[in-house]
């Protein structure tokens, strides 16, 4: 059998251990900002869930790769492998294993229950918080049940012994399925997923390179958080992550995409498209989109069109009903915009909560939360222009995305722009009031479409915003920053990329390659957090975030192919 690298070695109490498509994973975070003492099997569907808690019969040291998790103490070892998205393969030599359900309490409405099924003898779990069971099979050696059929508080579980071998499977089902039997041997399962990884790898990092040392790790946090199709999500999916961001928020997926674009094109489509199947009568898209959920409180920023430009850059050409579908879904998503969220007699739409920018609590929305900011503007006019080529492709007139454009573009500069940096102005009272946030400075995004002058002010806004690992969301030394302020100081991957890429395209290409440097940089140093601390680099909050990862995976990559081919138009 040939030896295929296991993949990067990570801690579990940072990145889950999981498989690309699987609801499951094995994890200490039981709920949000939640660690566990114990490792957990915590399943995604209907939300986190920690449904067995896994305790090892002795003190073990753990270590995770991409395709093996292991429990070890001198004399023994248990490992874990995944068996397709919905097993998990354990087995243990001189090491024993107690599975017992997360929560002691079972009663009419919550938690788990435990029986023998006659029928094959495995153990069965219930989760009432997830809706599906949890087959416990014995493939080698034998287990002791405690709590079978027991109702109230009591401890259910399945114990594997430390005086022999053993071998199980745990399946997570619906109502029944056949008995688990003739298993692939666990080493040939090992190998058959370390396979799989590397040619994921392979796929969306083939430039990488000892210069580029975390594009490994970020590839699995994206093959990991991967789901299949299930509830709401009708198409594969690539969650935020599988701690407590279980979700797809309505412009994260569009990162993922473009990471996913080159290597895993029909992925990346999915993903682009996912939140478009949810799109209201109104032409919004949800805030967010989960198994067992779809919120429409907030929405998210329509960067859609920027993204879909990217996509298309990597992505095979699209046939002509792609294209035509695309068109309209974006056409909707644009319109709701324009018609809904346009004050009468305003040119420019408005946010109305800093949660529909993406930026929650930027000091954007300090003082008035109901706004028209720059941003949204910025990312508008990138949008009608992407609808106008969309239009000339399918052979429909595109004049009115055109002259839309044109008008948001000049509302933007006229009433919004104060000489040095862009003001949010409130749509009660007209004022205006420009902040201290780097949001102010986002139109940078629209790169050539701007004058020379105002991106050079912009360009030199962001530079004070830039610290040793990146660009702070707030200044450093702002009154209102915060070291763990959310989006009031930190550094985060979807304005990094979005404000590398518009600083190279309107040619400040030395701080645009500054900025790549430094959160590649920091992303190899602290993994892929979902945000981070400006001042000292340390990941804040949850730590297995996708958009993290692929952010890092695009900038990574573009700076490969630069590289290799130094030239002003290879980007």
């Amino acid at each position: 059998m040939t030896v295929v690298p296991p993949g990067p070695s990570f801690s579990v109490q940072d990145i889950p251990f999981s498989y690309r498509g699987s609801w499951l994973n094995i994890s200490p975070v039981v709920a949000a900002h939640t660690y566990a003492d114990d490792l957990h099997l915590v399943s995604h569907q209907t939300g986190l869930h920690a449904v067995l808690r896994l305790r090892p019969s002795a003190t073990a040291t753990v270590r995770a790769t991409a395709t093996l998790l292991t429990w070890s103490t001198v004399d023994g070892r248990i490992e874990a492998v995944f068996d397709g998205p919905g097993a998990v393969r354990l087995r243990g030599r001189r090491l024993g294993l107690a599975l017992s359900a997360a929560n002691p309490t079972l009663t009419p409405f919550s938690g788990t229950y435990l029986y023998r099924d006659p029928v094959d003898g495995a153990h069965v779990f219930t989760s009432y918080e997830t809706g599906r069971r949890y087959r416990v099979t014995v493939l080698g050696g034998s287990a002791a049940a405690d709590g079978d059929q027991a109702l109230g508080t009591a401890e259910r579980g399945v114990t594997l012994p430390a005086d022999r071998d053993w071998e199980v499977v745990v399946e997570e089902h619906a109502t029944a399925r056949a008995s688990y039997t003739d298993p692939t041997p666990f080493d040939e399962l090992r190998h058959a997923n370390a396979a799989e990884f590397a040619a994921f790898v392979d796929s969306v990092a083939p430039w990488r390179s000892a210069r580029t040392p975390a594009a490994e790790l970020a590839a699995y946090v994206l093959w990991s958080a991967s789901v299949g199709p299930a509830g709401f999500l009708a198409r594969p999916a690539v969650l935020m992550s599988k701690h407590w961001m279980n979700k797809v928020w309505s412009w994260d997926h569009c990162f993922n995409a473009i990471a996913l674009a080159a290597g895993q094109p029909e992925l990346a489509w999915h993903q682009f498209q996912l939140p478009f199947d949810h799109q209201d009568e109104s032409g919004a898209l949800p805030d967010s989109v989960t198994h067992s959920e779809v919120l429409h409180n907030y929405v998210k920023p329509p960067i859609h069109g920027w993204a879909l430009r990217e996509l298309r850059r990597r992505l095979p050409a699209l046939d002509r009903a792609e294209v035509a579908e695309t068109y309209r879904r974006l056409a909707r998503w644009t319109e709701f915009w324009l018609e809904r969220r346009r004050a009468p007699g305003s040119a420019l739409a408005h946010y109305q909560h800093g949660n529909d920018s993406g930026w929650d609590n930027a000091t954007t929305f300090d003082d008035d939360r109901v706004v028209e900011t720059a941003d949204l503007a910025a990312f508008l006019v990138i949008q009608l222009r992407c609808l106008a080529d969309l239009a000339a492709e399918l052979g429909e007139p595109g004049h009115r995305w055109t002259a839309a454009a044109d008008a948001v573009r000049a509302a933007m500069l006229e009433q919004l722009w104060d000489g040095d940096r862009f003001a949010a102005r409130s749509v009660r009272t007209g004022r205006r009031r420009a902040s201290t946030s780097l949001l102010d400075l986002m139109p940078i995004v629209l790169g050539t479409e701007l004058p020379g002058e105002v991106t050079g002010a912009l360009a030199r806004g962001i530079g004070s915003h830039l610290t040793t690992h990146g660009l702070a969301t707030e200044p450093v030394g702002s009154a209102h920053y915060a070291a763990d302020g959310y989006w009031r100081g930190p550094i985060w991957a979807p304005s990094t990329v979005l404000i590398e890429d518009g600083l190279r395209r309107a040619g400040h290409t030395g701080l645009a390659d500054d900025v790549s440097h430094r959160f590649r940089a920091l992303c190899e140093k602290s993994g892929f957090a979902e945000n981070f601390d400006a001042e000292t680099g340390v990941g804040l909050r949850d730590r297995a975030y996708t958009w993290t990862a692929s952010g890092y995976l695009i900038l990574a990559a573009a700076h490969e192919r630069r590289a290799a081919h130094p030239s002003p138009d290879v980007d």
